[in-house]
Parts: C-alpha cells; sequence; structure tokens
C-alpha cells in the first residue's frame, strides 16, 4: 500500500505551533474517529490511535503529533512549514494566498511530504496573514 495525499485549511494565528494545535482541535471536534473524549495529546498516547493513524491515518491534521522546524528532516509524524525557499518557485511574493495554494498542489509545484508527515504555509488575504494550508501524505 501507499500513502495517500490529503489538504485542508486551518485558522491562521501569529504562532504557528498554536495555529496548528488549533487546527488539530477544530478537526478532532469534527470526527474523532471512534476515540471519544480524547484530547489530541492523549490519543498521541495512545496505542491504539498509532495503529489507527499508521494503518491509514485520518487523511488530516489529526495524523501528525507536532509542528517542527522549517529546516527539520521531514520525517513524520510531524508538521512542517516551508521555506522560504520552498515557497517562491510557485508564490514569487512569498507570500500565496488560498488560490495560488491549491493552483500549485493541482499543478504538483508544490514540494510533497514523504509518507506519514505533512507540510504546511500561511495564506494570505488582501496581503495579510489569513488561514493556514496543511497537506500530507498518510502512513498506510
Amino acid at each position: 500500500m501507499g500513502g495517500n495525499g490529503w489538504h485542508q485549511t486551518g485558522p491562521y494565528l501569529p504562532d504557528l505551533a498554536a495555529a496548528f494545535r488549533r487546527a488539530q482541535d477544530e478537526e478532532l471536534a469534527r470526527d474523532d474517529h471512534g476515540f471519544t473524549g480524547l484530547t489530541i495529546d492523549q490519543l498521541w498516547r495512545d496505542e491504539d490511535w498509532h495503529e489507527y493513524v499508521f494503518t491509514g491515518g485520518t487523511g488530516t491534521v489529526l495524523d501528525q503529533v507536532r509542528l517542527v522546524d522549517p529546516t527539520h528532516p521531514g520525517d513524520g509524524p510531524s508538521m512542517r512549514p516551508l521555506t522560504p525557499a520552498e515557497i517562491t518557485p510557485w508564490c514569487p511574493t512569498g507570500r500565496p494566498t488560498l488560490a495560488e495554494w491549491l493552483d500549485a498542489m493541482h499543478t504538483d509545484a508544490l514540494p510533497w511530504p514523504d509518507r506519514a508527515a505533512g507540510h504546511c504555509v500561511i495564506l494570505h488575504r488582501g496581503g495579510a496573514p489569513d488561514a493556514v494550508g496543511y497537506w500530507g501524505i498518510t502512513a498506510d
């Protein structure tokens, strides 16, 4: 089997780690995948959750345990922000909009992570940060 690609957006916060956690909390509130009553921290301490994520996953931000530095090697299950050098080939201004991000995704201009990992980028509207785009590959 091979991993499946996925993408979603989440709220922007100046602290990207806090934005990632909020996106996880919102996704968990939408669908707890049968792990009712557990927080994201509790899920990542649960062996059944590990089995669930690594044999299929959710295809969402729930599949990554933490946000890492943009220079992190990229192995999962982590979410890594793109570096400016990874953004400018598909968005010369370095301030991508939702439309530019989606276009880059559909034309394979975006760098895709390895299996069980994700990438993210801040999305702009009217020149100001507005949301965060997340995408990744499931572990299965």
